[in-house]
């Protein structure tokens, strides 16, 4: 991991996904109420052919349409028998976590929030170097936008199999390069 010191004036990040409302619907027995916890694959926030050239038509529906939607449907499984259903998808993917011996919900629950905010940190007409307080920091603390983008890189495919690379903004402003394994 490689710490920076973020510029104040760094945008907002897109807002992190948030557990859907809890559903009750009558059981069988007629005598109680079974809470049916659940998580429902969002509506993409652009049309799968918007992040063309960069990423093709095919691979946004294969990853969200499939991918997504089978840590999605994974999770709606686990929670059905776990005590988690109450909680933010936050609240679920720390206390799932378990101080790093991960709880069994944990692996979708993380997918789940990694997905969403992958999709909802890109747009269309989008790439190129950033702009702003993010860019004037990522200069400073790694020379030039490319000298980051190389090592952003490097570090992407350092990971063995499936995980991901987040460039984060951690209290008190400072930028970190943070890695997690799928």
């Amino acid at each position: 991991m490689r710490g920076l010191a973020a510029a104040p004036s760094l945008s907002h990040a897109p807002a992190p996904p948030s557990l859907p409302a809890l559903r009750r619907r009558p059981s069988p027995s007629r005598r109680s109420s079974k809470v049916v916890s659940y998580y429902a694959l969002t509506t993409p926030p652009y049309k799968p052919e918007a992040l063309e050239p960069y990423m093709s038509k095919r691979t946004v529906e294969l990853h969200w349409g499939k991918h997504q939607q089978d840590y999605v449907d994974g999770l709606n499984k686990q929670l059905a028998t776990s005590p988690f259903y109450g909680y933010t998808l936050e609240e679920l993917v720390k206390e799932a976590y378990n101080n790093g011996n991960p709880l069994p919900e944990y692996n979708n629950a993380a997918q789940v929030w990694n997905h969403h905010f992958f999709w909802e940190s890109m747009q269309p007409d989008g790439g190129g170097s950033p702009e702003g307080g993010v860019l004037q920091q990522i200069e400073k603390d790694f020379g030039s936008f490319f000298n980051f983008r190389e090592e952003f890189v490097r570090s992407a495919l350092s990971l063995l199999g499936s995980g991901w690379v987040w460039l984060v903004c951690k209290s008190p402003f400072t930028l970190l390069l943070n890695y997690m394994h799928h």
